[in-house]
């Protein structure tokens, strides 16, 4: 899979992206400072949400247009009134994405119904995101499909046959384009629902990339993903927690996020191949392992015991696996306290 000139697959490093959504709080002037921070924490994209509270809900003030449920983050507001809040207005993505441009900056958006992609496809998107509440949004999965650009989709929620089912639409017009996100729709998300043991099951099931659109606190659940084999992790981006913002309890902050940086690319790199033995970078320090040194000094002909040799470092010696052969056997010529011992230097 490739987002404009950057390769992504378990041969190149994982790509991160920054989700702005809602953490700009309604300011174009702290959404342009977003898309500095993001750029220098060394994240790859930074991404937006292009809809309106019209194009999300009704604006209705009870039953399950109101949010009720104890555990949600947003409980007690109106969908309609949250959407409104949340929602980066379209006059200012233009604005947003040659920002993010200039400053060498991936920029692109999830739209979340028909009219936000063709806004989008107006503004020559790069790619586009599926969020996971869409993931079962049949017309907007296939209109963006035929735009044939890049498209990764998030997982929350979806059955396999749910997910069969947006995969089939996408790779009817688009094979080898496709990314699917391991997502878990809470906010914050408990880790123990995270159930990364899908990541590899997810990749045989649909033969695409696969990556992460982790809510969990912190990053120890997207640092953990890459062993199973994620090359994307998109994670919220704030300034500051303490600014508030709909999205800001689970979002990473500027120094949080040049640390995930670092710290995906330090797993990707540790992952290499099967291999056993010394590797280059180790051959120096086979000088440091354990082997059989006289530890007094032994005359011709006097028997080694255990008060004069020693299984020590460094290693030049005998490797200690002849420890027990040696013993009890007659030095051949005098062995000087701190030799390393040789098979020359006994008597068989």
């Amino acid at each position: 899979m490739k987002i404009i000139n950057r390769n992504i697959g378990v041969k190149f490093k994982p790509y991160i992206i920054a989700e702005m959504s809602g953490n700009h709080n309604q300011s174009l002037e702290l959404a342009f400072k977003i898309v500095e921070e993001a750029k220098k924490t060394g994240v790859d994209a930074i991404k937006l949400q292009t809809y309106t509270a019209d194009t999300m809900t009704l604006n209705i003030n009870k039953g399950a247009f109101f949010i009720k449920d104890k555990n949600n983050l947003w409980r007690g507001r109106n969908l309609y009134k949250l959407y409104n809040e949340a929602h980066t207005p379209w006059d200012w993505h233009h604005k947003i994405f040659e920002y993010a441009k200039k400053l060498g900056l991936t920029c692109f958006s999830s739209p979340f119904d028909e009219s936000a992609v063709d806004f989008l496809e107006k503004l020559g998107v790069p790619a586009y995101k599926i969020a996971s509440f869409e993931n079962i949004h049949i017309p907007l999965i296939q209109q963006v499909a035929k735009t044939k650009k890049p498209i990764i989709i998030s997982t929350g929620m979806a059955t396999v046959s749910e997910l069969n089912e947006a995969v089939s639409i996408v790779k009817e017009h688009n094979k080898n384009n496709l990314a699917l996100l391991k997502c878990t729709s809470n906010y914050p998300a408990n880790p123990k629902n995270t159930n990364l043991k899908t990541i590899p099951h997810m990749k045989e099931l649909f033969n695409c990339e696969i990556g992460l659109s982790d809510h969990t606190l912190g990053i120890g659940v997207s640092v953990s993903s890459i062993a199973f084999g994620t090359t994307i992790i998109e994670k919220h981006f704030t300034l500051d927690r303490s600014m508030g913002g709909v999205d800001s309890k689970f979002s990473l902050e500027p120094k949080e996020m040049k640390q995930l940086v670092f710290e995906v690319k330090q797993a990707w790199q540790s992952i290499g191949k099967i291999y056993y033995g010394p590797t280059k970078d180790e051959k120096n320090s086979l000088i440091y392992r354990r082997s059989i040194y006289a530890s007094k000094n032994i005359k011709k002909n006097q028997i080694l015991t255990k008060n004069n040799i020693k299984v020590i470092r460094p290693g030049d010696g005998l490797h200690p696996r002849y420890w027990k052969e040696i013993l009890g056997k007659k030095a051949s010529t005098n062995i000087q306290e701190g030799k390393p011992i040789k098979f020359k230097f006994i008597k068989f």
